[in-house]
């Protein structure tokens, strides 16, 4: 299935990188597409009537892949690991007194009191636990989330149109980024839910090996993916915002903030602009996936009960519990993974797009003039 994706993508005739150019072909250049341009920071090129040139011109501007290629995508998937697995491993102790937060106020009745109550019974060492599951599942919810929503965004690109992909970005961010969030979230359950396990019930385990065989004993294979449809109401509209948000916003600060043009921006000075929009989108992130959260928390710790049962239990209130915790870590894990995974683009030396602009063709409709 994957590989029909990659294909069907790298097939699309919106794959190729383009902007306003300045080569020149064997004949009349067909309209730039104007969604998914690729930038070697701003770097104009056009495409060509056969769309492909891509890779003469990505070897000529200094790109290490053709965008669109397989290459591209598996670098982007490695651009995902490395953002979302670090990242997340780095804030494991917020994480694990925002677990216990939400599953247990009576006890940690605050971010700090839970700190406070957490070193108090286990000490410096306790505040990692779980760091071995956290890991090991972003990681793998990384590559398929940046990677995957690399190939759907291509994808949906070319099935709606070039018109109808710079008229409804905003869906299209939203579908493309859902998408990769189903397969993504796959991927993590497993680890997930061993993550909340050992981080909140007290005694159970102390590391991932210990844990594994334990939750399998107790409740079989099942104890991995009951917390999958949760999981899923929670992942999927958070990253569903964080894609399109940050998407928008990156366009909206590179249009009224910004006083340059991206193109003029250095790589350094790009890079502080992808975190500003990061973190934005983070914030939105936290609270519309947060009552989703408490409940895979609270499930991953109750046996035998459902996503249903525990929303019950906890009341509307009860769903809030924890969310100012949840909004630093979020906005500063998102702003921090998208900075990184745009660094990572810098360093592989990747095609980077800039903010979308209006096809040709769709002016000439409109009768546009100018910049938009």
């Amino acid at each position: 299935m994957f590989k029909s994706l990659f294909e069907a993508a790298q097939n699309s005739t919106f794959k190729s990188p383009f902007t306003s150019a300045n080569c020149q072909a064997a004949s009349a250049p067909s309209p730039a597409p104007a969604l998914l341009p690729s930038a070697n920071d701003g770097a104009a090129r056009q495409l060509s009537p056969n769309h492909n040139f891509a890779a003469a011109a990505a070897a000529v501007q200094g790109d290490s892949c053709e965008f669109g290629s397989n290459h591209y995508f598996v670098l982007c998937g490695l651009g995902g690991i490395i953002s979302c697995g670090t990242t997340h491993t780095m804030v494991v102790p917020l994480d694990l007194v925002k677990c216990r937060l939400q599953v247990d106020p009576a006890k940690y009745k605050s971010v700090v009191n839970g700190f406070r109550v957490s070193l108090a019974e286990e000490g410096v060492r306790g505040l990692a636990k779980g760091w071995a599951p956290t890991f090991i599942g972003y990681s793998m919810q990384g590559l398929c989330k940046f990677g995957l929503y690399e190939v759907f965004k291509v994808m949906y690109a070319n099935a709606i149109g070039e018109e109808n992909a710079f008229l409804y970005r905003t869906g299209l961010y939203l579908a493309a980024s859902a998408s990769a969030e189903f397969f993504a979230d796959i991927a993590l359950a497993p680890m997930e839910a061993a993550k909340v396990k050992i981080q909140t019930t007290p005694g159970f385990a102390k590391t991932l090996r210990e844990a594994l065989p334990k939750m399998t004993a107790q409740e079989g294979i099942s104890a991995f993916y009951k917390g999958l449809v949760p999981l899923w109401m929670r992942q999927i509209p958070y990253t569903m915002m964080k894609f399109a948000c940050f998407e928008r916003t990156l366009e909206l600060l590179y249009k009224y903030v910004v006083p340059k043009p991206r193109a003029d921006c250095s790589k350094g000075e790009q890079l502080i602009v992808t975190f500003a929009a990061g973190y934005i989108a983070g914030v939105f992130c936290a609270i519309v996936s947060h009552p989703a959260d408490t409940v895979v928390s609270k499930l991953n710790q109750a046996k035998g009960a459902s996503a249903l049962d525990v929303a019950k239990q906890l009341g509307w209130a009860g769903l809030w519990g924890g969310l100012m915790p949840r909004i630093v870590m979020i906005g500063t894990l998102t702003a921090a993974q998208w900075f990184i995974y745009d660094a990572v683009k810098v360093f592989l030396r990747m095609p980077r797009p800039p903010p979308p602009e209006m096809p040709e063709s769709l002016k000439k409709k409109l009768g546009v003039t100018g910049e938009q």
